[in-house]
């Protein structure tokens, strides 16, 4: 009895039979085939907008909420989809793309596997709406499962198709808890969007999130490719951009043709940016990547990164699309060889503009000539051979303010015993900044004066206070602003206080106005002839009063009679030629609406021989007649004096 039990003991238990294989449930299979597909909102984001170019569209449009998990909402222009094709739209590997496994050799759209809104319908709610053209309405129809809800509801639709995907991964909750930061979700998506942007340049992009009036990706679509470079990435990018291209012919190394833009060597940045189409599908390649940093890594400053975007162009033979479930990478035919001639291409061209190179340094302070010279604050000690000590890391910046090497003074130069030059050169320079804010103090005309006189003495010293203190609030209606003071609330007139700070400026600048130069001289004849044919508009012109030319050509002689008083008085230059060189530049950082200079020419030579109506003229040059944004600057004018 002992010994079987010890046999028993030494057989171990008895085997297990291995488990039956089962077919999975088919909603098991598309549940488990969505995952793979749709792996964060900006992928089901990159489907849909790549669907509405494969239709065709020219104005692809996204809404976002709750970084793509709340709502996804794609609309676009382009064909639409037929009314007979809707109820299999969703089903899996159904797909216009292709018929037959042989036209994937030769696929040109970009999606073909019928998998993307199927997926979508599995892990979120679908609805489609779309009209194609020649239909008077539009269809509307839900998706769950794969399949419709219900049949497709006529509805009012725009051309093209609008696909809401909501409640993303509603029904998997551990995919749902993953993405816990929203901002980094719908950072991804404008990524996507932004790539797209700037290849497919003449389909207009645009993407927010949802309740947001502003767009924070916005392309035309009529641009150059700089243009949606710098819409998308900032002009920073868009400035150092350099055109690179390449290509190859031979079919025993490899068949491409390659175009796009890469960043100088004044670029930097702290993150390698790569946008690469292949045959006008967004992908990754590794080893091309790595062969361009390579490149960069001899001319830019270590840990600086490029700005790199390129469109390659190869035999749809040569590419192999079907090769991961999100189509992000594709395999190519003699990689290598194509990796080696763009990475030549690359490393000519960045040579070749390698030439120049931009430094950004800190402007010498008022007072400082040069930067301190170390050799002559040494020590005698250290004159006579004593070895110098390193200075610690933490000691080379400025860490206490009570330590007088850190305070700013110690990188300014000290100023030699005579100083005549500097205090000279200081004296020049405020008695430039006085002149320009106070440019009464240089007015020498008896009448200027007065008028400069009647101001300051019937200045509101209490009103005067309230506009040099105020808080701007907002405007009430087109005409009046809110503003307050301490614990009141004030409504001001915003026309009749320009038209005061206008008149004001133009008195007390009167003779010593600084210029406006208009980029390109405009003929003064053309000015008035465009003023005339705004007065027979009008009606304020009729044949009786003479021809136009004539007219133009009287007010030009005019004007070209004054011109001299017109420089010297008020800044406005005509040559002998007859072109306006310059305005007057009544407010500081404001420039006057250039559509109203025809009319302030005609008006001018109308009364050229009135000084007083002539600084009327210019008041109402720079006034427009339009809604106000609200004050400018700091609001510390000089108010509040009636004048005839």
């Amino acid at each position: 009895m002992a010994m079987t039990m010890e046999l028993d003991a030494l057989e171990g238990p008895p085997a297990r039979e291995p488990p039956p294989i089962r077919r999975l449930e088919e909603s098991v299979v598309n549940r488990i085939a969505a995952g793979e597909v749709i792996q964060r909102p900006f992928s089901a984001v990159k489907e849909l907008v790549e669907n509405s170019i494969d239709a065709g569209s020219t104005s692809i449009s996204v809404v976002i909420k709750d970084g793509g998990l709340k709502l996804i909402h794609v609309s676009d222009n382009g064909h639409g989809i037929r009314h007979e094709d809707l109820p299999i739209l969703c089903e899996r590997h159904t797909t216009s793309k292709l018929s037959s496994y042989e036209d994937l050799q030769t696929i040109s759209s970009l999606g073909f596997r019928g998998e993307a809104l199927a997926s979508m319908t599995f892990v979120a709610h679908v609805t489609v709406t779309t009209i194609t053209e020649g239909q008077t309405h539009g269809y509307r129809v839900s998706y769950k499962e794969g399949v419709m809800e219900q049949e497709p509801r006529p509805c009012a639709a725009v051309k093209g198709t609008q696909i809401m995907v909501e409640n993303l991964f509603y029904n998997v909750a551990a995919r749902r808890k993953s993405f816990k930061n929203l901002s980094d979700e719908y950072a991804r998506i404008l990524d996507v969007i932004g790539r797209y942007a700037i290849h497919k340049i003449n389909v207009s992009f645009s993407c927010k999130k949802h309740g947001d009036s502003r767009a924070d990706i916005h392309t035309t679509g009529v641009g150059s490719r700089t243009d949606a470079i710098r819409s998308v990435y900032g002009p920073a990018v868009a400035r150092e951009l350099v055109e690179v291209t390449a290509s190859d012919n031979e079919p025993s190394h490899s068949v491409f043709k390659m175009e796009g833009f890469i960043s100088s060597a004044n670029y930097s940045a702290k993150k390698t940016t790569m946008v690469l189409f292949i045959n006008d599908r967004l992908v990754e390649c590794t080893a091309l990547k790595r062969a361009i940093e390579v490149v960069y890594s001899a001319i830019l400053p270590k840990a600086s990164k490029p700005f790199i975007y390129m469109s390659i162009l190869l035999p749809p033979e040569h590419v192999d699309v079907n090769v991961h479930p999100t189509k992000r990478e594709v395999s190519l035919l003699n990689q290598e060889s194509v990796v080696d001639n763009i990475q030549n291409a690359v490393e000519a061209k960045l040579m070749q503009s390698n030439t120049t190179r931009t430094y950004y340094v800190q402007k010498t302070l008022p007072g400082a000539s040069q930067v301190i010279n170390s050799e002559e604050e040494e020590s005698p000690s250290q004159k006579l051979g004593t070895k110098s000590q390193k200075v610690p890391v933490h000691k080379m910046v400025r860490t206490d303010s009570s330590n007088p090497a850190g305070r700013i003074h110690a990188f300014l130069q000290k100023k030699p015993v005579g100083g005549q030059e500097s205090q000279g050169d200081l004296a020049v320079m405020r008695c430039a900044v006085r002149q320009r804010r106070n440019p009464k103090e240089t007015a020498d005309l008896t009448s200027i004066q007065q008028l400069v006189n009647a101001i300051d003495c019937n200045t509101h010293s209490g009103l005067l206070d309230i506009i040099k203190q105020c808080t701007y609030v907002g405007m009430a209606d087109d005409i009046l602003a809110l503003l307050q003071y301490k614990t009141q609330l004030y409504l001001i007139n915003v026309v009749k206080l320009s038209r005061e700070l206008m008149y004001q400026q133009a008195v007390r600048r009167f003779a010593h106005f600084n210029a406006i130069q208009l980029s390109n001289p405009a003929p003064v004849f053309e000015l008035l002839m465009i003023a005339l044919d705004e007065e027979e508009q009008a009606g304020l012109w009729q044949e009786s009063d003479g021809p136009k030319d004539e007219i133009a050509k009287l007010n030009m002689q005019l004007l070209e009679k004054k011109a001299e008083l017109l420089a010297e008085y008020f800044g406005i230059r005509i040559d002998k030629q007859g072109n306006l060189h310059s305005l007057p530049l009544v407010l500081d950082q404001y420039t006057p609406d250039m559509d109203r200079l025809p009319r302030f020419v005609w008006t001018l030579a109308n009364d050229i021989k009135k000084i007083q109506r002539m600084k009327l003229i210019l008041i109402r040059s720079y006034l427009q007649k339009q809604k106000q944004d609200g004050p400018r600057g700091n609001g510390q004018y000089n108010m509040f004096y009636s004048h005839p």
